[in-house]
């Protein structure tokens, strides 16, 4: 096939970007396969109309726009901006036109109506299952806020009703909650809850365990979670942290030195749950809900955190295919 102006440009550059480098990651870590399987069913044939673009396109451009945060018009924008993206996406701009946003609107749609996400999450975490990469012994629950627009200067004079505000620190923040259930041997996220900010964390741990794990670990927000009703009858053993006032009154004494201990011992476990909320809230950029309602801001979080946990999982997954990640 005879080359393009834009597949001989691109194959003159002299060095390779941080963004090749991790679409290159993106390419090698996805089950392309099976995340088509799963979503080819419910996708449109178009048997009339205008012809659907590709349905593999679409997935490498979603998935793209969430690993870089890009609104539906940004996502737009960077198929003529980047090289890189063009590349990964498969469009080549000489012979075809790219999907615009409407197009990419839609297909969200299309995963939001269906609870595709989800199945997108759960596809991701059963290539890395069969992989021997999720255990499921443990689990390390944990919550972090993500902030949602207060302005009331909008359309219905109103902020998004689905979202609440709550006090942390001395700090008060308006958004939603992400909960997620954590692998404590892996790191790998097997569960995501979302909930409006005011929501304690403690009322979502039994919503964020598997059923076969045989202890579970926690900060000092899930202390008492042992009592509450929904978590009596189960058999795990609960290590949750002491709160931070406690802990500072241990005495200077043999016991008192043992207990501070083994609060250290607890939070070098606990760290691992930090690893998915780095890349969703840091190197995702999705500090701030995106959408209005709770059902849509979910749907993206399950894509955010599955994509996550290919990326946590990179040096072990590639490892098992022969190949050294860099």
């Amino acid at each position: 096939m005879q080359s393009t102006f834009s597949k001989l440009e691109y194959a003159a550059k002299k060095r390779i970007t941080h963004r090749d480098r991790f679409l290159a990651d993106l390419e090698a870590l996805t089950p392309w396969s099976r995340l088509l399987e799963q979503l080819e069913p419910l996708y449109p044939k178009g048997t009339r109309g205008r012809p659907p673009v590709g349905l593999e396109r679409m997935l490498r451009l979603y998935l793209a726009q969430q690993c870089f945060g890009l609104s539906d018009e940004g996502a737009d924008d960077a198929i003529y901006d980047s090289q890189a993206i063009r590349r990964f996406v498969g469009i080549d701009l000489a012979r075809e036109a790219a999907p615009d946003a409407t197009t990419l609107l839609r297909f969200r749609r299309l995963l939001e109506t269906h609870g595709l996400t989800r199945v997108l999450f759960d596809t991701i975490n059963a290539e890395l299952a069969e992989e021997g990469l999720l255990l499921r012994e443990g689990t390390i629950v944990d919550a972090t806020l993500i902030a949602a627009p207060p302005s009331v200067k909008n359309r219905d004079k109103k902020r998004d009703p689905a979202m609440h505000q709550t006090k942390k620190g001395n700090q008060w923040h308006f958004g939603m909650k992400a909960h997620i259930g954590v692998d404590a041997e892996s790191g790998l996220v097997h569960t995501v809850v979302g909930t409006a900010a005011n929501v304690h964390d403690v009322t979502q741990a039994h919503a964020l365990l598997h059923g076969e794990e045989k202890t579970v670990h926690g900060d000092a927000g899930y202390v008492g979670v042992e009592k509450r009703p929904e978590n009596v009858q189960r058999t795990v053993g609960w290590n949750v942290a002491m709160r931070p006032g406690r802990r500072k009154q241990l005495p200077d004494t043999v016991l008192g030195r043992a207990l501070d201990k083994l609060e250290q011992v607890k939070a070098r476990i606990r760290a691992k749950v930090e690893h998915p909320f780095h890349w969703v809230k840091n190197l995702f950029k999705h500090r701030k809900v995106r959408y209005r309602g709770m059902e849509k801001n979910i749907a993206q979080l399950h894509t955010l955190f599955g994509l996550a946990n290919l990326f946590i999982a990179k040096r072990r997954f590639l490892a098992l295919d022969g190949r050294v990640a860099p």
